[in-house]
């Protein structure tokens, strides 16, 4: 993700014996996305990836790293973290919780294709079902209580339009709720820059610190909103059902998860809308950081509150 926070050269020599990892080759920051700190490290035994937490505390990382060990055991395309001498899978590095990662082979897609686009439904829906085995707990700490919440933090600051659009789909979302819809561990920010592709097929799903236990339906939302949207904010029909074939291939929804579908869709996008104000209004420093546009997600909850088919 961004670099916020800069991890010298003698830093990470010092930090990495810890690891049975041998001597640093090189440390080089990656320049995307908006909320940890990313290297690639090179050392003489290979190449990983190091990730420094600037929001989540050293006490919160167990349920995150173990779960992508466990998800990569059970072959679900992932990168495994590494233990340390110590047994343990993180420490403090630069003053911030920070681990390291197997490095993927892959690389992201900015316009995917239908088939790539099945092969997430269907990683996606064999990662749910993976977690179902998994013993930890997290509750979703950006559900609707948190869209409430900061919203009102952000109404201040937005075009009056918008704003009300923004008041208007809270208060519809808070007069749905789908607790009887299949629960389980979600990734919860499936978008294209956090799977690698191989081709047509999956290399792996990264970037797991969103991941919780909510609502499953929500996390193929989620994914499909990102996977399927054009740049006008319309979805791209043929990637749409190719995402949700793939996943029914592996899991098929139930006829409760289908009728709640349109409004799981539109969930998705206000809770991205919601975190990308957020990001564009009160903007966090760093080094390397950029800011998303948040009029994508807007946009987006709009076309889904017109939709009339939803390619199920």
């Amino acid at each position: 993700m961004s670099v916020y926070t800069t991890v010298s050269q003698d830093e990470m020599r010092a930090w990495l014996q810890r690891y049975a990892l041998g001597e640093l080759v090189e440390l080089k920051g990656i320049a995307a996305g908006i909320t940890n700190t990313n290297y690639f490290v090179t050392t003489t035994h290979g190449r990983y990836v190091l990730t420094l937490f600037e929001v989540l505390a050293l006490n919160e990382l167990p349920y995150f790293l173990k779960l992508k060990s466990h998800l990569s055991r059970h072959g679900v395309a992932c990168p495994a973290p590494i233990a340390d001498h110590t047994d343990n899978f993180a420490s403090l590095l630069a003053g911030k919780p920070a681990c390291l990662v197997s490095c993927l082979s892959g690389h992201d897609v900015s316009q995917p294709n239908a088939a790539q686009c099945f092969a997430v439904g269907e990683m996606l829906a064999q990662m749910h079902l993976a977690g179902n085995t998994f013993p930890l707990r997290m509750v979703n700490p950006r559900g609707p209580a948190w869209w409430s919440r900061t919203a009102t933090e952000l109404y201040p600051h937005m075009p009056a339009d918008e704003a009300e659009l923004l008041r208007a789909e809270i208060a519809f979302q808070d007069q749905h709720r789908f607790d009887d819809l299949p629960h389980g561990v979600i990734h919860a920010d499936l978008f294209k820059d956090n799977v690698l592709m191989d081709g047509d097929k999956i290399a792996g799903f990264i970037d797991f610190y969103y991941a919780c236990n909510d609502i499953l339906l929500y996390d193929v939302a989620i994914a499909l909103n990102d996977w399927a949207r054009l740049d006008d904010g319309s979805i791209d029909d043929a990637l749409a059902t190719a995402l949700l074939a793939g996943y029914q291939s592996v899991r098929p929804l139930t006829a409760a998860e289908i009728q709640a579908w349109p409004l799981m869709l539109r969930a998705a996008a206000l809770r991205f809308w919601t975190s990308r104000l957020l990001d564009f209004y009160r903007p966090a420093s760093g080094e390397l950081t950029f800011t998303k546009d948040p009029g994508v997600f807007g946009r987006l909850l709009q076309t889904h509150r017109q939709r009339q088919q939803f390619w199920l």
